[in-house]
């Protein structure tokens, strides 16, 4: 939904000016009321600049600040979607974990089933093994029953 554009009148150094823009009453409030004061800081620092010359280096800063915060958000977008990576990367490890974890809790009660509970389980490798040596013989069974 397209915001409605208003008119706004805003008095920059004692010159009427209507702006015309979507934001609101207060913000142009705000900005009005900032670039009177940073056009007396200029004027203050430098009082031989006349209204016109003191508009520009208000500009130049402006622009210059806006590039400023531009480059920060163009880096903290970088940086969120190394952080996504990251995250991504991170539920992927866990699920693998997870999934290591099942494997060897799988092997455990295969173990104590087998009335092995004493057998140490070193890793995830082993774990399979015994999981698959299970298998196997599983499979024997079925085809000696038959």
């Amino acid at each position: 939904m397209v915001k409605e554009k208003t008119r706004y009148k805003a008095v920059i150094a004692d010159h009427t000016y209507t702006i015309i823009g979507q934001e609101s009453k207060q913000h142009m409030d705000l900005v009005t009321k900032l670039v009177n004061e940073q056009l007396a800081e200029i004027k203050h620092i430098s009082p031989q600049t006349n209204d016109e010359q003191a508009s520009v280096l208000l500009a130049i800063n402006a622009i210059s600040d806006q590039l400023k915060k531009q480059e920060k958000t163009i880096n903290l977008e970088k940086e969120v979607a190394e952080y996504k990576k990251k995250t991504i990367r991170l539920a992927e490890l866990e699920n693998r974990i997870k999934r290591i974890e099942a494997i060897e809790e799988e092997a455990r009660d295969v173990l104590k089933k087998n009335g092995q509970e004493d057998v140490e389980i070193h890793n995830h490798m082993e774990a399979q093994q015994i999981l698959n040596e299970n298998r196997k013989k599983q499979i024997q069974n079925k085809s000696t029953e038959q």
